[in-house]
């Protein structure tokens, strides 16, 4: 190929170029008209009124969006806990050579990845309550979202691990480590390196999947959303009521890809994990690599001295 021609497309000639720019500027003003369209009916039926934003200047609205974002955060926090812990543990079982632990895993996962997470909510709270065994809403939306998020993230880090060399794997047992050294050393933590993109963007959808819980009644962000907008005494906000609580989980899932980013560039840095100084055999504080050359180097040593003997 010379001139840098791509192999994928023609380049466009000047015709086609004018014709791109005229159909994209075409795409932009029915953009901007459909948008403008939007702003001017909801202005006409007052949506953008002054009595309409009144009732965000009360401290006591806002005292209840916090105390609604703390649930939000609270649900958050322990599904996301839970779901990377029975990830992790479905995906190293699914991963097992051992047919007793990776066909119940393999089950398991497929089942719980089917039955969408409003189903999972509805069960557990409606469906317990039936039969005489009473779950709160709270404990419904975490362990909903920790079942379904959870088996997602299996098949992330089982094909995470899968895409690794078999070299990698291979390494660790020359050493003599067992499955589970060579699993929980070697193998994971490199594939939760690769596959960070998809977890990060598998906890935002957790995050958001929280809103769900209105329907059981948990009273987190959506919830509130929706009590203020049924408000007549507060003149129904419904258009910054939306638009209050849609910025507000914005900031939230730009917050955590920040800081899932952070997390991802500082042990990027770092890949070889240097072993303590009071590990027996490493005084000097030598990194795994380096110890394995070492044993190596070593091991070619004698091997060398006792054929020179002989």
């Amino acid at each position: 190929m010379s001139g840098g021609a791509s192999v994928l497309y023609d380049v466009p000639g000047p015709n086609a170029i004018a014709r791109n720019r005229i159909l994209g500027g075409l795409v932009v003003v029915v953009v901007l008209a459909a948008f403008a369209f939007t702003i001017f009916r909801l202005a006409d039926s007052g949506q953008f009124s002054a009595e309409k934003w009144e009732a965000f200047t009360y401290p006591f609205i806002w005292q209840n969006i916090g105390l609604a974002l703390l649930r939000t955060l609270s649900a958050f926090v322990l599904s996301a806990v839970g779901a990377l812990v029975l990830g992790f543990l479905l995906a190293v079982a699914r991963l097992s050579t051992v047919r007793v632990l990776s066909i119940p895993a393999t089950v398991v996962t497929e089942v719980l990845r089917a039955i969408p997470v409003l189903v999972l909510m509805m069960l557990l709270y409606y469906g317990f309550g039936s039969i005489g065994v009473p779950m709160s809403s709270f404990a419904a939306v975490v362990i909903a979202l920790i079942a379904y998020n959870g088996s997602v993230l299996a098949e992330v880090f089982r094909a995470g691990v899968e895409s690794l060399p078999k070299g990698q794997g291979e390494a660790g047992f020359a050493i003599g480590m067992t499955s589970r050294q060579v699993m929980n050393l070697i193998l994971m933590p490199q594939a939760v390196r690769a596959m960070m993109p998809v977890i990060i963007a598998q906890l935002v959808v957790t995050l958001k999947d929280t809103a769900l819980g209105f329907v059981i009644t948990y009273n987190e962000l959506l919830y509130y959303a929706r009590y203020l907008m049924s408000q007549t005494t507060l003149g129904n906000p419904i258009i910054p009521s939306i638009l209050i609580i849609g910025a507000i989980y914005i900031i939230l899932c730009l917050l955590l890809s920040w800081l899932a980013h952070t997390v991802q560039k500082r042990t990027s840095r770092s890949v070889k994990v240097k072993v303590a100084a009071h590990h027996p055999g490493n005084p000097g504080g030598a990194t795994d690599t380096q110890m394995m050359a070492a044993q190596d180097v070593g091991t070619d040593d004698q091997t060398g001295h006792s054929q020179a003997g002989g």
